[in-house]
């Protein structure tokens, strides 16, 4: 590790190698945004408001506080990554001159030459990412409440950046969140009482507190606090099903106290719940640390009672002034809960027809009827896959982007443009109950034949494992598509309406096509057991993997059937018209 101190700036330098992975909380936002130059991306340079430093100790060496700077680029699209070009992020440290000193990882990309520190790095993408952390310890001689400013700029070909500016504070509180013993195998109807205890280890009182309770569909916190702001769905990346509080308690919370909630909240284990978490932490209350929380969220505020803590231990001597948190890394816990509850996902396939050389959409999917939602919130993993083998003398020619292709016997297919006669479309990590999957699918009927059927299966992700451990009805978990079928005698699949989206996916019943979202699909996955025909080949090209190509707008459409077409069915089988509103699917 290389050491500097700006008293002794031209004394010590740094040294450089290797790079670091991302950040795993988000930051705050840098200042506005500059005029973008010549289109390029602007990245928007974050971190924490403040940084709160261990005062310097008496005897042996000092403990360090982490400095973590973030890049985030929002307005980058998927596709628009560039992994070669270079950026640098330089420091100015001539504000923390006599308040702190700063060190950098001997594998760290940043160096630091005099009043100022450089990091290196390529690759500029969509979305948060971090930089190399650097290390920041209270200087020698400094006194606690000594505080100055590290002012961060970018600098790229590539890319413009915004500035961003942050406080360093020798001394501060240090907000500490007990563990709270749940009980975390339930039932529907179940509560549990939620005593939030917490602690300050620091040097200063902390003027107010935040209190943030982040919670899963399958659990409620009945009562809405005056003093607390609501919003559903966000902040942040965890997607639809989470509830967030922010709750702003009033007081000065003495250096050596600990304190509890005036009156417990309840957490109450509603029907919807199977997998589900709460999350609670504890931060200083302040104008930037609400807005970090926030992350841009619409919040609502509550009409209940106020939320109030009180000291469960006589506070120790302390000072009143604020700071920043000694070690934010103890201010939250997590509960798991895991409710004895189904989700019942059911099929639907539907019913086409056409000409031969003619193309029609078929809308097939899933629903989730519940009672419970499905969220793998802990491993990201996708909740189940839609299965569908393509009915034979027809060949897919656009796909939803969601969707990709597999052999007939549901294996790896390296050829994603070409037409497969197999696709496995994988939902996200969450499910909501009466959320589901509806997926479009474009198919150009190739050879006339009567009945043609294709399989719609939803299954789990691996085909190794293809059950679904919360469906109580696997029987409902299969539907077919129907092509140019005799009259309305066969059952393509149930088709039920839902009363929500999941996880941000369509919900409606399939009278028309709505726009699927984009996920991850796991590696390796494969569909269920080879049973039905394969599709025929044809000079069609099917949509491209993953983000590839979208599907074409249909329109409406009202397929006629020709004499050529009536006199190959040989059995006088009259083609029946269909007309169907599409929506275009529009890329991920």
């Amino acid at each position: 590790m290389t050491r500097f101190s700006p008293r002794a700036a031209l004394r010590r330098a740094a040294g450089s190698l290797a790079a670091a992975g991302l950040l795993a909380a988000a930051s705050l936002a840098g200042a506005a945004a500059p005029a973008q130059a010549a289109g390029l991306p602007v990245l928007a340079i974050g971190g924490p408001a403040e940084t709160a430093l261990h005062p310097y100790p008496e005897s042996g060496e000092p403990l360090h506080a982490t400095l973590g700077i973030t890049l985030d680029n929002p307005g980058g699209d998927e596709g628009d990554e560039d992994y070669e070009t270079e950026f640098t992020v330089t420091f100015d440290l001539s504000g923390i001159a006599g308040v702190a000193d700063v060190a950098v990882e001997d594998t760290s990309d940043c160096e630091v030459t005099g009043t100022k520190a450089v990091c290196t790095d390529q690759g500029i993408w969509p979305g948060l990412r971090g930089i190399d952390d650097l290390l920041l310890t209270a200087a020698e001689g400094s006194e606690e409440g000594d505080s100055g400013t590290i002012r961060v700029t970018g600098q790229s070909k590539g890319a413009t950046f915004t500035p961003f500016t942050t406080r360093v504070t020798v001394g501060g509180a240090d907000l500490v969140m007990e563990e709270l013993p749940f009980k975390e195998r339930t039932n529907p109807g179940d509560r549990q009482k939620a005593p939030i205890t917490f602690a300050n280890r620091g040097t200063r009182a902390a003027d107010g507190v935040l209190l943030g309770l982040v919670y899963s569909r399958g659990l409620d916190i009945p009562e809405r606090y005056s003093n607390c702001e609501y919003t559903e769905g966000g902040p942040g990346s965890r997607g639809p099903g989470w509830t967030t509080a922010l709750c702003s308690v009033e007081g000065s919370f003495e250096a050596g106290a600990t304190y509890t909630l005036a009156t417990p909240l309840t957490i109450e284990v509603t029907d919807r719940a199977y997998y589900d978490m709460f999350v609670y932490s504890i931060h200083e209350n302040s104008a930037a640390q609400r807005t970090a929380q926030r992350a841009g969220a619409p919040f609502e505020r509550g009409t209940g009672s106020v939320l109030k803590a009180v000291p469960v231990k006589a506070p120790a001597k302390g000072a009143t002034a604020r700071g920043g948190d000694l070690n934010p890394w103890d201010n939250f816990h997590e509960a798991d809960f895991r409710t004895e509850n189904t989700a019942d996902f059911v099929a639907y396939g539907d019913k086409v027809a056409g000409a031969e050389g003619t193309t029609v959409t078929a809308d097939i999917g899933f629903r989730n009827e519940g009672p419970a939602w499905v969220g793998y919130v802990r491993s990201g993993e996708p909740v189940a896959t839609l299965d569908f083998t393509v009915p034979p003398g027809t060949t897919v020619t656009a796909k939803p982007d969601r969707c990709r292709a597999v052999t007939a016997g549901g294996g790896y297919r390296e050829d994603q443009k070409s037409p497969a006669p197999r696709y496995v479309c994988d939902t996200s990590m969450s499910v909501l109950d009466g959320g589901g999957l509806d997926l479009p699918f474009e198919l150009r009927i190739d050879r006339s034949s009567v009945g043609a059927e294709g399989v719609v299966t939803v299954r789990g992700p691996w085909l190794q494992n293809p059950k679904l451990p919360f469906d109580p009805e696997p029987a409902n978990n299969t539907a077919y598509l129907i092509v140019n079928g005799e009259g309305e005698g066969a059952d393509s699949g149930g088709t039920t309406g839902g009363t929500d989206g999941g996880s941000g996916e369509p919900s409606t019943p399939p009278t028309s096509a709505p726009e699927p979202d984009s996920s991850e699909s796991p590696s390796g996955t494969t569909g269920p057991s080879e049973s039905a025909s394969s599709a025929t080949s044809g000079g069609g090209s099917a949509g491209g993997s993953g983000g590839g190509g979208g599907l074409a707008a249909t329109g409406s459409a009202v397929l006629i059937a020709s004499g050529t077409a009536a006199a190959a069915l040989a059995a006088g089988l009259l083609l029946f018209l269909a007309a169907r509103r599409r929506a275009a699917a529009r890329h991920a």
